[in-house]
């Protein structure tokens, strides 16, 4: 008979006939804290948040209402998990205004450098401005040349002479500058939302490189289109982290697994990704079109 969360999830895991490695191929998560769920040895675990994302995947990949689950957890736990959650959802609101009032303070104190700077410019403009109008007005153009008149007799060469250079100088007008091509820059598009997964395609870029940084702690798992990790591992990031720039060129596509995505930053050449979801947690798909 089963008597709590532990035996009925791994009860349900052998009636599918999964191993644990198998589960975590189905999961992502690593086989050390699936076993620990079956043990309910929740202290091996990253934080109370992760518990209940671990468990609510491991209840949906073998069949089992994952809420009951869950409910079974806080049951036996007694933990003061809706605080933490809460405690969580926070933080993202809390940072987002001290950066806020960072940027305007930073704004308030360039100001007036920016509007000197204009000044000054403005000043220089009218001090050239002057000098040229004063430097015209002391050719006097009234002024009788020295001496005796003479007539030009070459006058009608000249004017051939210039109809010519006229003639040269339109010719050089005409002439059509090429414009420089344009640069294509890449194109980074959301196509649509399932569930946890989110995917994306990346166009119109000569490589695919990607960076995580974390504004909180964070898990961070990031795997390509042949289950490869391209990270040391998957782990809990914490604030501040940042991955290496990843080069993930050779790939069809990358999968980021991400724990909490308010308190995580995906950046793609250099491109800052927008989430399309507030699932948490939730999968960041990738698919690269090379060119």
């Amino acid at each position: 008979m089963v008597t709590g969360l532990g035996d009925r999830l791994k009860e349900a895991r052998l009636a599918k006939g999964y191993t644990l490695e198998d589960l975590q191929t189905i999961t992502k998560i690593q086989k050390r804290y699936l076993g620990g769920i079956e043990n309910e040895e929740f202290g091996s675990m990253p934080g109370s948040f992760y518990v209940r994302a671990f468990i609510k995947q491991y209840a949906e990949a073998v069949g089992l209402d994952a809420d009951e689950m869950l409910s079974l957890y806080r049951d036996s736990s007694g933990s003061i998990e809706p605080e933490e959650e809460e405690q969580q959802k926070v933080v993202t609101p809390t940072l987002s205004r001290r950066s806020s009032g960072r940027g305007n303070s930073q704004l308030t104190e360039i100001m007036p450098k920016i509007i000197v700077a204009l000044f000054i410019v403005v000043i220089i403009g009218a001090v050239w401005f002057l000098w040229q109008h004063n430097a015209s007005k002391t050719e006097d153009p009234d002024k009788s040349p020295e001496g005796p008149i003479t007539v030009d007799q070459q006058k009608p060469e000249d004017d051939k002479s210039d109809g010519n250079a006229s003639d040269e100088e339109e010719a050089e007008e005409e002439v059509e500058v090429e414009p420089e091509s344009e640069k294509i820059e890449q194109n980074l598009q959301h196509v649509t939302t399932a569930g946890q997964n989110s995917t994306y395609t990346l166009t119109d870029a000569e490589e695919f490189k990607v960076e995580v940084k974390t504004t909180g702690d964070s898990w961070i798992a990031i795997t390509d289109n042949n289950q490869a990790e391209r990270t040391t591992g998957a782990r809990v990031m914490r604030v501040g982290e940042t991955t290496d720039e990843l080069d993930v060129t050779d790939a069809s596509f990358i999968r980021v697994r991400v724990g909490l995505p308010t308190s995580t930053e995906i950046y793609v050449n250099g491109e800052l990704l927008e989430y399309a979801s507030d699932s948490i947690p939730q999968n960041i798909i990738i698919e690269y079109e090379k060119k």
